[in-house]
């Protein structure tokens, strides 16, 4: 069983929708307090730099059903300037911004499956999950 849900991000405002929904949607499949922090605050972070650097996009949120086990996967898909080199934008203390540098490492470290890919001038994909 898979269930989606949608949001545009194009304004800050729109970040806060993005942690609203991701909380709604993490509080139904109870995760614990300590991983809907941690998927939620990933979630912010990529929405924040999704904003940010291209300007908006798309996040989709998945309910997942794996047997027994569930699992919350969120999609983030923009077609900005994309990331030159990945591995130092996933470095720790790397930025292009006036930011600390910890995004992208921060957010792959809060969750349990983290998948990027990214075309220099054509787009960014980010898909994040947490399981219960």
């Amino acid at each position: 069983m898979v269930t989606t849900e949608t949001t545009s991000v194009a304004a800050a405002s729109d970040i806060v929708s993005v942690r609203h929904a991701v909380r709604r949607r993490a509080v139904e499949i109870h995760l614990s307090l300590v991983d809907q922090t941690k998927i939620v605050t990933a979630a912010s972070e990529l929405a924040r730099n999704m904003l940010v650097y291209a300007g908006g996009g798309q996040v989709t949120l998945e309910v997942l059903q794996d047997g027994v086990r569930q699992g919350l996967r969120a999609h983030f898909a923009d077609t900005g300037p994309g990331i030159p080199d990945l591995d130092l934008a996933l470095r720790d203390g790397f930025t292009t911004g006036s930011g600390m540098g910890l995004g992208l490492g921060g957010a792959k470290r809060l969750v349990n499956e983290f998948d990027i890919e990214s075309t220099p001038g054509m787009d960014t994909r980010v898909t994040i999950t947490r399981w219960k």
